[in-house]
């Protein structure tokens, strides 16, 4: 049982990496890793001397994968907007969003005024109906913008996130997308993700062309990995259900391929006695199963999300091939540790916790707490039929429910939500999906080069109709949205040691899980919540009122921030709701605020309201500078420059401020600019340099 102690604490480093403010030099993690090893070696011999050691070696190990990986992909990001940049390059990806098209570009040249940095990729919106192919030469004029930092302290870091792809820069093109002669051969890399598009873009086609609407969406979703826009309320009705999973490829879908492989192939040898008497048909099998699942992991575009559950599937079926056990805690142990070995900065996205979440609470439920599962029974034909019946039914409930549970903290960690009726949304649309939509899918594809798949893709959705169905169904349920309040790392890191207990320990000590995981519960029940929110650039602002809930204000169309303040305080408003004003009084020169205890907050547009909001407010925020004289605590350019978002909390007549990024935060997504925020101990405002421009967030979907 310390393989799996091991791979979680190899993980725990990661972790570690992740959380500091500074990056650590390759050298001292190398150093720690060897001196580690080496006592973790000499200790070898001994019983309790060798577990702590190897667990100290592990999270060295763990921290100086990611810091390794930093080293091999060392880019540099867009420090300041750039309004026409001239882009040539070669498309590595193209997106179709709901509103417009996404592409991926590996830079050749670019040039603009102010442009300091040398960017290997840039992610461009493109109108839609006008990405070009993958592996196009096109050349575009575009408005850049620097990645996007959290919205909120504890949010999301995109920019974290868009550096692991080696993307330095995202926005939107000008004008027109001009194809030309590539300057050289393309890569042999280039034409592969070429061949692999065009034959994503033929099957999605077809799929569309005899299911139009969302259920050509889905279906191509399921197929291709294409996430073509699907109407909102669907869309909303899928996540509200719990269903939401179904959208986008992961460990399930790549088990149901592999699996509808195995037991067809399985069942077509066992047809031919000859065959099957002289050889072992179930290895046979495996092996087919995992050609099927590679080229579908090829198919779907290989994202990480996929490679993790291609791994995991691999894993299973090669124990198939050798004889050994495949559903156990070495298996996922395993699994993780290749994962976060390849892609180190998977441990913080919501995919890969959620996706071993559920596994780890499978696989405790299969070894320890239902051993029916696996026993079989020894009873007459009729019996044994019934029982078969009854069992799996019963099996595929308490599966649901344990995933389902296991993966609570981290949805609403990530998201926001819980789905209080996912295990009864998943008990009436999984089996469906998994007996007719996906088998029907498959056959579709097998199918297209004789041209007889039109009428696989027709009965695919009608099961897809079904699902949908089942999640608008699901939505007219009382109290079914499950909407959940922001809350700290430090709940979801207990709930995860709480789980990691209850699934692995097998004495009554795994009873200490429990308490964690209520503990964890209490605190995020109790988590407080923010009195006034600032967006990283400055242009927004929400002031928690009277009533108890954020007004807002904002000096741009942009409305992601309001959307991610909104569902991280479990606020079922719209973004663009012309009521979630109401609480401020506005004019032309700004807006003013009253917070729950009387205290004024101002947000100033024009430089003329400073003289009064300095006067009557106990805090000012513009996205201006802050005069000198003011005698109100201001926040203004200077301060989220450097410290990005805000969230501020007034506390005994101060404002408690929490950065996004602390004064002292130096990472290659997020490099430490010279200077420093102006905000003094005793909150009041100082003298603040000037920015050269304040630019809006275009590229909204940078996140998804």
């Amino acid at each position: 049982m310390l393989v799996p102690w091991v791979v979680i604490m190899f993980g725990c480093g990661i972790v570690i990496y992740f959380n500091i403010d500074q990056e650590p030099a390759l050298w001292a993690t190398i150093v720690l890793f060897a001196a580690t090893m080496l006592v973790a070696v000499l200790c070898r011999h001994r019983p309790f001397g060798f577990p702590i050691a190897a667990v100290a070696a592990a999270i060295a190990a763990g921290l100086m994968t990611p810091t390794l990986k930093g080293v091999l992909i060392a880019h540099q990001a867009l420090s300041q907007p750039v309004w026409n940049a001239d882009v040539a390059g070669y498309v590595e990806i193209r997106e179709e969003r709901e509103r417009s098209d996404r592409i991926t570009l590996r830079v050749e040249r670019i040039s603009a005024q102010r442009l300091n940095e040398r960017l290997e990729r840039v992610r461009i919106a493109v109108r839609k109906g006008t990405a070009p192919a993958v592996g196009s030469f096109v050349t575009l004029k575009a408005r850049l913008s620097p990645p996007l930092e959290p919205l909120r302290p504890g949010g999301y870091d995109f920019a974290r996130d868009l550096y692991f792809q080696r993307i330095g820069a995202s926005g939107f093109a000008l004008d027109r997308i001009r194809a030309e002669q590539s300057p050289q051969l393309p890569t042999v890399s280039l034409h592969y993700a070429a061949a692999v598009d065009g034959i994503r873009e033929a099957i999605d086609k077809r799929i569309r062309a005899v299911l139009p609407g969302d259920g050509g969406s889905i279906a191509s979703a399921l197929i291709t990995g294409k996430r073509d826009p699907i109407s909102p309320q669907v869309n909303d009705a899928m996540y509200i259900s719990g269903l939401g999973h179904v959208l986008s490829i992961s460990g399930y879908h790549m088990a149901v391929v592999a699996g509808v492989v195995f037991f067809a192939i399985r069942a077509l040898f066992a047809l031919m006695p000859a065959f099957a008497n002289k050889h072992a048909i179930k290895k046979w099998a495996a092996l087919a199963a995992l050609l099927v699942a590679g080229f579908y992991l090829l198919l779907s575009g290989a994202e990480v999300a996929t490679q993790r559950s291609f791994i995991m599937i691999g894993i299973v079926l090669i124990g198939v091939l050798v004889d050994r056990q495949t559903l156990t805690y070495r298996t996922i142990s395993v699994a993780a540790l290749v994962v976060l070995v390849l892609a180190p900065e998977s441990v913080v996205h919501p995919s890969f916790q959620m996706s071993f979440a559920a596994t780890l609470a499978l696989v405790a439920g299969y070894q320890h707490g239902l051993p029916w599962m696996i026993r079989e029974g020894k009873t007459q034909l009729a019996a044994r039929i019934a029982l078969w019946g009854g069992r799996e039914v019963i099996s595929l409930a308490v599966a649901s429910l344990l995933a389902g549970t296991a993966t609570i903290p981290f949805v609403a960690y990530h998201f926001h939500r819980v789905s209080p009726y996912g295990v009864i949304a998943n008990l009436a649309a999984m089996p469906i999906v998994s007996a007719w939509v996906m088998p029907w899918g498959i056959l579709g594809v097998l199918a297209m080069p004789l041209g007889l798949d039109s009428h696989c893709w027709r009965l695919m959705g009608h099961g897809i109709d079904w699902m949908n169905a089942v999640a608008l169904w699901t939505t007219t349920f009382p109290g079914a949205s499950g909407r959940v309040a922001g809350f700290g790392a430090g709940p979801l890191l207990l709930s995860t040691l709480g789980l990691v207990i209850l699934c692995l320990l097998k004495t009554p000590l795994r009873l200490i899980g429990v308490a964690l995981i209520c503990g964890a519960v209490a605190m995020m029940a109790r988590a407080p919540k923010p009195d006034l929110l600032i967006a990283p650039d400055g242009s927004a602002m929400a002031v928690r009122a009277g009533d108890g809930r954020l007004a807002m204000i904002n000096l741009s169309k942009d409305t992601f921030a309001f959307r991610e303040w909104l569902a991280a305080d479990g606020d079922p408003r719209s973004p663009r709701d012309v009521a979630l004003a109401d609480g401020l009084k506005c004019d032309e020169a700004g807006c003013i605020g009253k917070l729950r205890d009387g205290s004024l907050v101002a947000f100033v547009k024009r430089t003329e309201a400073f003289e009064e909001d300095c006067r009557r407010a106990s805090l000012v925020v513009s996205a201006r500078k802050i005069p000198s004289d003011c005698t109100a605590l201001g926040i203004g350019r200077n301060d989220w420059r450097f410290s990005g978002a805000m969230a501020l909390r007034r506390v005994n007549g101060r404002f408690e401020i929490e950065p996004a990024r602390p004064a002292s935060y130096d990472r290659p997504w997020a490099r430490k600019l010279s200077g420093s925020s102006s905000l003094s101990e005793s909150g009041q405002s100082v003298n603040r340099p000037t920015l050269d421009s304040t630019p809006n967030r275009e590229d909204l979907e940078v996140g998804d």
